[in-house]
């Protein structure tokens, strides 16, 4: 079959060998995908256009790393939300400490990738390294960080074998074989638009399933890291862990249907329909929360509280939508009880609120900023 095929192995169940890339007869890019093509080359130009024109973007872009973090991380079963990451970067003490230090390892783990991207390929060694930094310290930390499986896994609900799982991956050795011809793919030049061969190598690292565990957040990860590293995005903006968890059971769906089909045309129009809607909501976000600021600095001016200090707390704010007055009083350089009175001015026009509910140890949050940036967790 095009795609691969299935080899009964010594314990009876089926696993899957996938073929090497470029799939063979070529990807036929026609009809709808051609335009759905044309169409995501464009929005991702847009999106990265945007970072050129934004203010204040490093700090967006870095409100949307930890989006991303929680998606994916949610996709997994993860128990976490954005306010619970702001605590645990603040150092205060959580229950599910153990949820969100895996997507701050995400956080850490993309963060690595971007800068080893600069000065280091696309590579097996680099998959590894990154891999070992998801899985540090949290679950899965005892499945060989880092390495390559040594033993089966598969793909299928809790408490499934072998026999009654929906996908079993190639063998340790033949997943080996499968990243090596893998890698050699990412370094070959081919006529493959770089979209399709972004949903190819997703689709594959998927299919091989290299790890004993975190093949799903290592893969998403892949998608932005190819398209920085073949210099499509400048930035780290575009993340489809939305999109596919808005479409959990048919993402799955379509990549069966490559394995058992040999259909890589479907799956390659999913995903870019999924690089459509996420540049245009990315965009959408975007400019909405630069409104937001926006909006603000006005509100600030018509009464008369837009001093220096005013401004530049609202710039913190954007990059840590969470703070103390301590916080906020060590950030602005000025006494606790200026930054008290900058905060509460800032509680009575409604652009912050405090959240703890309690008489000490208030913490502020920027609300409608962070329930923009929430969309979907």
């Amino acid at each position: 079959m095009r795609s691969g095929r299935y080899i009964t192995q010594p314990n009876q169940y089926k696993a899957f060998i996938p073929t090497a890339l470029p799939p063979e007869p070529p990807i036929r890019i026609e009809g709808d995908m051609q335009s759905l093509l044309t169409d995501a080359n464009i929005a991702i130009g847009k999106l990265d256009a945007m970072g050129y024109l934004a203010p204040n973007l490093n700090h967006i872009i870095a409100m949307y790393v930890r989006k991303e973090a929680l998606l994916s991380s949610q996709i997994e079963g993860t128990q976490a939300t954005l306010e619970d990451i702001f605590e645990y970067e603040n150092e205060i003490p959580l229950k599910n400490a153990n949820d969100v230090e895996e997507v701050v390892n995400y956080i850490k783990a993309l963060n690595h990738g971007m800068k080893r991207l600069d000065e280091f390929p696309m590579s097996i060694r680099l998959i590894k390294e990154i891999h070992a930094i998801l899985m540090e310290g949290v679950r899965g930390k005892d499945k060989t960080p880092g390495e390559f499986k040594k033993s089966q896994n598969w793909i299928g609900p809790v408490g499934s074998t072998p026999s009654t799982a929906s996908f079993i991956p190639p063998p340790p050795k033949e997943a080996v074989d499968a990243m090596g011809a893998l890698e050699l793919y990412l370094h070959k030049n081919t006529d493959v638009p770089l979209l399709v061969s972004c949903a190819l190598v997703h689709y594959q690292f998927e299919t091989i399933h290299p790890f004993l565990d975190g093949n799903g957040r290592l893969g998403r990860l892949l998608i932005t890291f190819y398209l920085y590293w073949k210099k499509a995005l400048q930035y780290p903006t575009l993340y489809l862990s939305y999109y596919f968890k808005m479409h959990r059971q048919e993402y799955y769906d379509r990549l069966n249907l490559v394995r058992d089909k040999g259909d890589y045309e479907q799956w390659v129009t999913f995903f870019l329909k999924g690089v459509i809607w996420t540049c245009e909501s990315a965009l959408q976000t975007i400019k909405k929360a630069l409104q937001l600021q926006e909006d603000h600095k006005k509100r600030l001016i018509k009464e008369k509280l837009s001093t220096p200090y005013a401004i530049a707390l609202l710039g913190i704010f954007v990059e840590k939508p969470h703070l103390s007055i301590k916080d906020a009083a060590s950030h602005l350089n000025i006494s606790y009880q200026s930054a008290k009175t900058l905060m509460h001015q800032l509680v009575n026009l409604e652009i912050l609120k405090e959240t703890t509910g309690k008489r000490r140890d208030k913490r502020y949050s920027y609300w409608e900023y962070l329930d923009l940036l929430s969309e979907g967790t």
